[in-house]
């Protein structure tokens, strides 16, 4: 069976990255069940809860990440650099139960995978 990464490395509001690649998660669990999701970059900002998005005009769909678990979709992995480079600390509460890691792990983790998808 086949190991597919998801990696959210873009923002949650100001593409559609975040809301295509939630949807890519969701079409491809159909078929293949071993999927880790990833968070690098500016990604780190799609696991943080209450987004006030009414300023902006957006749809807040980041909770809806909080439904992967019921595809059996547990893997979930975030740069502790990113997260620091971005005054980001272990103490927020994330939508997910992540785990954070350095980046060399998660070189380590991404190697493993068969496939990448970046969003």
């Amino acid at each position: 069976m086949k190991l597919i990464a998801f990696v959210f490395s873009y923002s949650p509001h100001g593409t559609s990255f975040g809301r295509e690649g939630l949807d890519a998660i969701l079409g491809v669990s159909a078929l293949i069940t071993k999927i880790n999701v990833f968070f690098i970059g500016d990604g780190v900002f799609q696991l943080i809860k209450n987004h006030k998005t009414e300023n902006i005009l957006a749809r807040n769909y980041n909770s809806a990440f909080s439904i992967l678990s019921l595809y059996d979709i547990n893997n979930f992995y975030c740069c502790k650099k990113s997260l620091k480079e971005r005054g980001i600390y272990d103490n927020i509460n994330f939508i997910l139960k992540i785990k954070t890691v350095e980046i060399d792990v998660l070189r380590v983790k991404l190697n493993n995978c068969d496939a990448i998808i970046n969003f």
